[in-house]
């Protein structure tokens, strides 16, 4: 059964950096696809970013360019998504999504909500000074 499970969100100041887990279990993390998403009170879900397992393609959303950066270490069964809060917009619940696949992906495809077949519960984050 996969499971994801995302850990260490938090009240975090505006320029403060916190990195985010997701640890996978009862899958091989090296057969998957990794992105993170993330929803704001009232807003719809958004792609965040999201690791190829083929060849370590990354995307983020424009947003987050040179701020948020996205690893697998798949030994570990663990992705992060290493974040520096600049924004209180960066607020929202943070959750990891995973699906098979083998391939070359694209950013359209990491975009997709309905793309991903498995997701995580989700952890907060809250940028505020």
């Amino acid at each position: 059964q996969v499971q994801l499970v995302e850990s260490g969100g938090g009240l975090v100041q505006p320029g403060g950096s916190l990195r985010l887990s997701c640890a996978a279990s009862g899958f091989t993390l090296g057969d998957y696809v990794i992105g993170w998403f993330r929803q704001a009170p009232g807003k719809e879900r958004e792609a965040v970013s999201c690791i190829s397992n083929s060849d370590g393609s990354t995307y983020y959303t424009d947003s987050v360019k040179g701020r948020f950066a996205i690893s697998r270490h798949n030994t570990k069964n663990t992705v992060y998504l290493q974040m520096i809060t600049r924004k209180p917009e960066d607020t929202a619940v943070y959750y990891c999504a995973a699906i098979k696949f083998r391939g070359k992906i694209t950013q359209a495809m990491c975009a997709l909500g309905s793309w991903w077949n498995n997701w995580g519960q989700g952890t907060q984050v809250t940028v505020s000074s």
